[in-house]
């Protein structure tokens, strides 16, 4: 991982990570308030790490874990004996509690959009009202506070402890989620902290990408090669592009077609690609992977077995040219954290280019975008040129249809997704809707529904539409699409589809459910 470098004339906000995913977006949202941010994972955390990263503010993340747990993950007591401001966000919040003398407690939890009352008016709150929507996911919760906390704040519906601060100290708990942009007025509450623990705002990201161009520079020696797969996506393609700045014509970008693809993807992609100066090798192996995903329908055997063949496939080109050294991915921070592979983090699902491919491809790897979002990583391609149509695709997965389709892939099933797919994106971009949603797709259910065509019984398959709206895919909630455009979309399908009996729209956001079905 290439991360970027502290300058010592930055203020550092350090974020001590207990594994819970938002870890890298509470970061992230610290930078887009101009100050500098480090992640830190709890197992490395030290008092010499302390020293070297010489935070001015400390926020403890959320976590999967529990503290009622036999042996939770707790930060050393002297954490909040340093002086500096600490913010307990979630999990941290009930660590705070714990380690002054609070109770922990399990009841009914809280999830998705809740309101809470400002009961204390305080630095941490100023701008907001008596009341104000947050963003709630958490089953435990402070039943009771340390004795010389003051409470601030209380969820409306439950009365569960929503905030609290350690009296006459820059110490603060927050149950809710400020970093998720779903918090109405989480970015001011982050703004005031940052206030209270005096932070210069010096960050600026604008030079993000000549950083990684001479990382990846310093990196790859003289007559080394970067093996880098393309999927013509936002990620890949910055990728490649930046390793192809790096070390010019030593970037080898190959394209896969796994046959798992949209209607006309192929040719587009590899248009796009030659667009920006990138001549991909190309490779069809929609065969390989169509037999060797035949009677498989567990969603995490499928990943598996496609990143294990993009793997078997890199590991042929790298064997005809020993001088390929590198694999560059476009690996980014929501892959990492939904594979699960950081300490304390709890596995979502294997995504291929994270925790699906084969330990011995003796390659070193590169992954320049796996600690940003995906709206940074265009912002990213926006300061190198690329084409906004490319930036603006919506986020495709790896594996493709074969995670939208529920069960078994079969030639058939991929017919009739691709046929959807392709009715939904072309009545979305007529629609000039396309630009204002993060993702908009079907999935292919194995659930049966019994049609009428004319007069006879006819027996098909449920299509469910799935599209949200969000700004980094960490969180998502569903999109309100006019009931006119579902309305086209749904009698579209129904009738050039054959096979489809029934399209049903997906309104559940993101948690609980993910974005994608599997």
């Amino acid at each position: 991982m290439m991360n970027i470098e502290q300058s010592r004339e930055h203020d550092t906000v350090l974020i001590i990570d207990f594994g819970g995913q938002y870890a890298h977006l509470i970061a992230r949202r610290i930078r887009e308030l101009g100050a500098y941010s480090e992640i830190l994972p709890l197992p490395e955390l030290s008092r010499e790490a302390i020293e070297r990263i010489s935070p001015r503010a400390i926020i403890l993340s959320g976590s999967p874990a529990s503290l009622l747990e036999r042996e939770p993950p707790i930060p050393p007591e002297w954490v909040l004996n340093l002086g500096i401001p600490v913010l307990g966000i979630c999990y941290g919040h009930q660590v705070i509690a714990r380690m002054m003398g609070g109770t922990i407690s399990r009841a009914s939890g809280e999830y998705g959009r809740t309101y809470i009352r400002i009961i204390r008016k305080d630095p941490i709150f100023e701008g907001l009202g008596d009341r104000d929507e947050v963003w709630m996911s958490h089953s435990d919760h402070v039943e009771k506070p340390p004795k010389n906390a003051e409470i601030l704040a209380l969820s409306e519906d439950i009365g569960y402890i929503a905030s609290f601060r350690i009296s006459g100290k820059p110490i603060y708990g927050v149950q809710f989620h400020p970093e998720v942009s779903h918090t109405r007025k989480g970015r001011a509450i982050l703004e005031n902290f940052l206030r209270i623990a005096g932070v210069r705002k010096t960050w600026n990201p604008s030079n993000m990408a000549e950083r990684i161009v001479k990382e990846i520079s310093m990196t790859v020696r003289e007559g080394e090669k970067v093996l880098c797969a393309v999927s013509g996506g936002v990620d890949s393609t910055v990728t490649a592009y930046l390793v192809k700045k790096a070390v010019g014509d030593r970037l080898i970008a190959v394209f896969v077609n796994h046959g798992l693809l949209r209607e006309g993807e192929a040719v587009e992609v590899i248009e796009n690609l030659r667009r920006i100066g990138i001549e991909p090798l190309f490779i069809d192996a929609s065969a390989r992977f169509l037999d060797a995903l035949k009677g498989v329908e567990d969603p995490e055997g499928k990943r598996i077995i496609i990143g294990r063949l993009f793997g078997e496939i890199f590991k042929e080109i790298v064997s005809r040219d020993p001088s390929i050294r590198w694999l560059a991915q476009g690996t980014t921070y929501p892959d990492v954290i939904e594979s699960g592979s950081r300490p304390l983090s709890a596995r979502i699902k294997t995504h291929h280019n994270v925790g699906g491919l084969p330990r011995d491809l003796g390659l070193g790897v590169i992954e320049p975008l796996r600690s940003l979002y995906k709206d940074e990583v265009r912002e990213i391609g926006r300061s190198l040129g690329i084409p906004e149509e490319i930036l603006r695709r919506h986020p495709f997965p790896g594996p493709g249809l074969a995670v939208r389709i529920i069960g078994e892939v079969t030639k058939e099933k991929l017919e009739i997704l691709r046929r959807a797919t392709s009715i939904v994106e072309e009545e979305i971009k007529k629609t000039g809707l396309y630009d204002s949603l993060w993702q908009v797709f079907p999935v292919l259910t194995n659930s049966p529904w019994v049609g009428v065509a004319g007069d006879a019984r006819r027996e098909g398959c449920v299509v469910i539409i799935r599209a949200v709206e969000s700004e980094d895919g960490m969180t998502a909630d569903w999109a309100k699409i006019p009931y006119d455009v579902l309305d086209r979309i749904s009698r579209r399908i129904t009738r050039e589809v054959p096979g489809v009996t029934m399209v049903a729209y997906a309104i559940t956001s993101k948690p609980p459910s993910t974005i994608e079905p599997q």
